[in-house]
């Protein structure tokens, strides 16, 4: 009874001292972080575009200065005047995918990406670090920001965009993970038809584990951003629209792969509205979508695989989770390098499998574990992930995150996944 106790008083006051550094270090505000991401055949680099601040902040206010994963690239806010680090975020982009592509080879190209950190009391500074596949360091930038500056601008004023819940937790929304979903490609007439769309992605998300056990630490608001067109830009058969995101498919030529690289607008949209992760609904039947992590998904919204795809999708940007599907033949030393462990949590090279799922195996479960066996073994180390068929594994043999048809998570998947809606929430 002595231990309990004892236990139960660290508890509280481990509460307690997340509430006061939070209160102590940071406004109930939000200061979002405007950055240009470019890169030419020899160079890398981090600028900064804008910086602005809304009320509110519904991100995490326990785990501060920690990383669920390291991504590909992380934002640090340090305390000028005590030298803590006080916030990290971490994240992928699409500028790290096109690093990858031939497209980069043909000429200098820029990305646009924002992010939010809470809004600091003091003065700050915040450095921009980005990693290549082998998390070596590619780009670094350091900037400050102080309160008194008088050019950052404060979005108190902006009306938000029409909207509505389709799901609320019971937690205040200082404790709830906040997703908002977009409208892309529906005109001001169509959003009877996206709020429609937006339910069935929320349905199809809270019916998978382990959201649905879950599914009391999430809000999900549906927010009506009109474009001028209806529909999405598909370049392959000439087809451009004006949307209010400017996405399109055919993202470095494949012409499935469905993104857009307007995320000023994105955010834009929300200002106003409390927010932490982003669902785009596209308005097409055209196959196709992407997500990023801690950066949006995006999907089609009227095709006939929408509920899986948008779960799916959901699982890059919100869990960090990787492809496990995979081409025979192929190993994508550019994309999982063999001889280094990837931070998604889901895949493994076996070089740091510590760090994974290896705990949450059964005694005697072969490593590398034989395709033949995955019905005595639901949860191994099946090889073939991250699009190689050697060098990399994945926690079983079918998962939402390798066929569209498989109706859940893998085992796998579900511990990442409860442990990093834990990590936002507890």
């Amino acid at each position: 009874m002595r231990i309990i106790t004892t236990l139960a008083v660290g508890i509280l006051t481990a509460m307690a001292s997340t509430a006061s550094d939070f209160d102590e270090r940071f406004e109930d505000r939000t200061l979002r972080l405007d950055y240009i991401f470019g890169a030419d055949s020899t160079n890398r680099y981090v600028t900064v575009d804008q910086l602005s601040t809304t009320p509110g902040w519904a991100g995490r206010r326990a785990n501060l200065s920690k990383l669920p994963y390291a991504g590909d690239g992380t934002i640090d806010l340090i305390d000028v005047a005590t030298g803590d680090t006080i916030y990290r975020h971490s994240f992928s982009s699409l500028y790290h995918e096109w690093l990858s592509t031939d497209e980069m080879k043909s000429g200098p190209q820029s990305f646009h990406n924002s992010y939010l950190v809470p809004q600091p009391k003091g003065k700050t500074r915040i450095d921009v670090t980005l990693t290549d596949a082998h998390r070596r360091e590619m780009a670094r930038m350091s900037h400050y920001y102080d309160p008194a500056e008088i050019l950052v601008e404060p979005r108190d004023g902006v009306k938000p965009l029409p909207h509505k819940y389709i799901h609320r937790s019971p937690l205040t929304v200082d404790k709830a993970i906040d997703v908002a979903i977009l409208a892309e490609g529906y005109t001001t007439a169509e959003m009877d038809s996206f709020y429609h769309h937006a339910q069935i992605a929320v349905e199809s998300i809270l019916n998978h584990e382990p959201f649905k056990s879950m599914a009391d630490r999430f809000n999900f608001v549906a927010v009506a951003s009109p474009s001028e067109d209806s529909g999405v830009s598909v370049p392959r058969l000439g087809d451009w629209k004006r949307t209010a995101f400017g996405s399109h498919f055919s993202t470095f030529h494949s012409d499935r792969y469905l993104t857009t690289d307007q995320l000023g607008k994105v955010h834009d949209a929300l200002t106003g509205i409390p927010y932490e992760h982003i669902i785009i609904l596209a308005n097409t039947d055209e196959y196709g979508g992407g997500g990023i992590y801690n950066s949006y998904t995006l999907t089609t919204a009227r095709h006939p695989m929408f509920r899986p795809v948008v779960v799916h999708e959901f699982g890059h940007s919100f869990g960090g989770l990787a492809d496990e599907y995979f081409y025979d033949g192929d190993v994508m030393e550019d994309t999982y390098p063999t001889d280094i462990e990837p931070w998604n949590p889901n895949i493994t090279t076996l070089v740091d499998f510590d760090s994974k799922w290896k705990s949450q195996l059964k005694p005697g479960t072969p490593v590398p574990t034989p395709v033949k066996d995955a019905g005595k073994w639901p949860l191994g180390v099946y090889e073939g992930g991250g699009y190689s068929a050697k060098g990399v594994y994945r926690p079983a043999d079918e998962c939402r995150m390798r066929n569209n048809t498989y109706p859940t998570f893998c085992d796998g998947c579900l511990w990442s996944l409860t442990n990093l809606i834990k990590f936002y929430t507890e």
